[in-house]
């Protein structure tokens, strides 16, 4: 592949980087051996300035260019999933119950890469700002980071991020112009009515024919409350009640299940829906009804001008064949979000190849793609802030 031939000399190091956060999974914001190490090694690469203690466990390191210019900030993830690692790999999780599913160890891999190449050349005006997130996976860190104010803090123009994409042919690059990510919401629906026999039901209030019919109901907002040209999910993935007796009419029931659109308004309707729903199925079977519905990450939309130059740029590290200018969006979700709806920026995926999803026990992140992403990176600053 074309990468940057300095890049790719120092790809063997990088496996190392990589290799090291593998077997040394954190969770959340709770990063401290990820975060030691990151930025032991970008104070080895020699950025500018270290500023720690962000979002809890996240950082933003700064690397000056030559002259005066904006700043550009690039993005990656550091946190790993809760679970048991089956890969096989040599460099396997050292913690049980903890590992790197979603290769976020690859994307801290290739924006340290990145950082190493631009402290030797800095070939580009203004600065970088290099950007380590805690809790993607869970907590929204993103968020937190822009709360905390850090694109008013280090005066970030517009920021970027990669993602590393399994099923997509190794070393391509796919974005697009518009949504790539969905929004996601929860929602939990506990109906309380009276336990009792079973044998003498008339004496309950049973809540699991309530729960059933919500259930069944919720399917009824995609089928007939959306537009059909609109994406839209609403997925039951919770029917809980009882226990262990099948004598016993339980005192409660509960469903819940996940939300994803890329639509602020859809998000709206489910919610008044999904409320509106419950409360009259709780009215109709004479329960109660307590109803919980939680907003999370917003739709991840690229900023149509920065997804085209970004495509650009993958062209000269890729090739035009091997870059996709028009992915079509996926239904799952990203705390970059927040941070596009701060700035204008860019979302991109990086094919690994023919390897165990994200989030499957089996992944693992496929280190010859890391030169690719690193090359990707440091072009976007090149390009982004050139000399000339």
């Amino acid at each position: 592949m074309p990468v940057v031939n300095r890049i790719a000399e120092f790809g063997n190091e990088m496996a190392e980087w990589r290799r090291w956060l593998h077997r040394n999974p954190e969770l959340g914001f709770d990063l401290p051996k990820t975060a030691a190490y990151v930025a032991e090694r970008l104070k080895e690469i020699g950025v500018d300035e270290l500023h720690d203690g962000i979002a809890q466990t996240g950082m933003v390191a700064i690397i000056n260019g030559q002259g005066d210019g904006p700043t550009i900030g690039l993005r990656a993830d550091m946190d790993a999933l809760p679970l048991d690692e089956i890969s096989g790999a040599e460099w396997s999780s050292e913690t049980g119950g903890k590992m790197h599913a979603c290769g976020h160890d690859g994307h801290t891999t290739m924006l340290l890469g990145a950082a190493k190449y631009l402290t030797e050349t800095r070939n580009f005006k203004g600065r970088v700002a290099l950007i380590f997130q805690p809790a993607e996976e869970a907590g929204g860190g993103g968020e937190v980071m822009v709360r905390e104010g850090i694109m008013d803090r280090f005066d970030i123009g517009q920021v970027y991020a990669l993602h590393n994409a399994p099923s997509f042919e190794t070393g391509t690059v796919h974005t697009n112009p518009g949504p790539m990510m969905a929004s996601v919401d929860e929602f939990r629906v506990i109906f309380t009515g009276k336990g009792g026999h079973a044998a003498m039901h008339n004496e309950a209030v049973d809540p699991i024919p309530a729960a059933a019919a919500f259930a069944d109901g919720c399917q009824t907002i995609v089928s007939r409350n959306r537009e059909p040209t609109k994406a839209l999910v609403v997925s039951v993935t919770r029917l809980m009640s009882g226990g262990p007796a099948l004598n016993i009419i339980p005192q409660t029931s509960e469903v819940g299940g996940t939300v994803r659109s890329f639509d602020p308004e859809l998000r709206d309707m489910v919610e008044a829906r999904i409320r509106k729903l419950a409360a009259g199925i709780a009215e109709a079977y004479e329960l109660e009804a307590e109803i919980l519905y939680d907003r999370s990450y917003p739709a991840t939309i690229n900023h149509a001008e920065q997804a085209a130059f970004a495509a650009k740029v993958a062209e000269e590290i890729v090739g035009a064949d091997k870059v996709d200018a028009d992915v079509p969006a996926v239904m799952g979700s990203e705390d970059f979000a927040y941070m596009l709806e701060e700035r204008p920026g860019a979302y991109l995926f990086v094919g690994q190849g023919d390897t165990p999803m994200c989030h499957h026990p089996a992944y693992d992140f496929n280190d010859e793609i890391a030169p690719v992403g690193a090359s990707l990176l440091a072009r976007l600053v090149e390009r982004a802030q050139p000399l000339n």
